[in-house]
């Protein structure tokens, strides 16, 4: 896959910034939701020097622990992939999300480098509906470099809310990752994407 630019290695860093394991109501404003799982997130990533120095294991952990359980992940890569999703075989769709995911965690591991102890995370103003069952949050974080621009599409599911999409800079992951998607897969199908995902 193509690298990427600097600015969009902050991605990564910016969504890990979302998981903690502790349940949020969906009444719960979206703003709140965001501000208080990335604050409490931001914390344990400054614990770890492992994961701020690169390693892909302690990320990978990180990952796990407190990212995942509130992302949609699947709806990530199917939007990612686009129409040849639905040709895709269960098996096939598990292993491109899992593909997917770990491409995510190497490509953006070096984001960790930027978070130090004054490392902030900077809500802006909540625009549109609290309620609604689509919604996005705006943030900025702030590092020794100056304020980056991050937001986030989240979705409610039942009692919470799952994020599914983010952005940093106005680039967001989805589309970004669509068009290399569709080449990979014209050229080798969803097995040749799998396969060139886990390279």
């Amino acid at each position: 896959m193509q690298t990427l630019t600097k600015t969009k290695h902050v991605l990564l860093g910016g969504v890990l910034s979302l998981g903690i394991a502790f349940s949020v109501q969906a009444a719960q404003d979206p703003n709140q939701y965001v501000q208080q799982i990335a604050n409490q997130t931001l914390d344990a990533v400054k614990q770890n020097p492992g994961a701020r120095s690169g390693n892909v294991g302690d990320i990978n952990a990180i990952v796990n622990q407190y990212l995942m359980p509130h992302v949609n992940f699947e709806r990530t890569t199917r939007l990612a992939t686009g129409q040849p999703w639905r040709q895709a075989s269960a098996e096939q769709k598990s292993a491109l999300t899992n593909a997917f995911k770990g491409t995510l965690v190497r490509t953006y591991s070096g984001a960790f480098k930027n978070v130090n102890n004054s490392t902030t995370i900077n809500m802006l103003p909540f625009r549109g509906d609290a309620n609604a069952n689509d919604v996005v949050v705006r943030s900025n974080i702030i590092t020794a470099s100056g304020p980056t621009s991050v937001d986030y599409r989240l979705e409610k599911v039942g009692d919470g809310w799952k994020v599914y999409d983010f952005s940093v800079e106005g680039i967001w992951l989805v589309q970004n990752y669509r068009n290399q998607f569709a080449d990979q897969i014209s050229r080798g199908g969803i097995d040749g994407l799998i396969k060139s995902l886990q390279r």
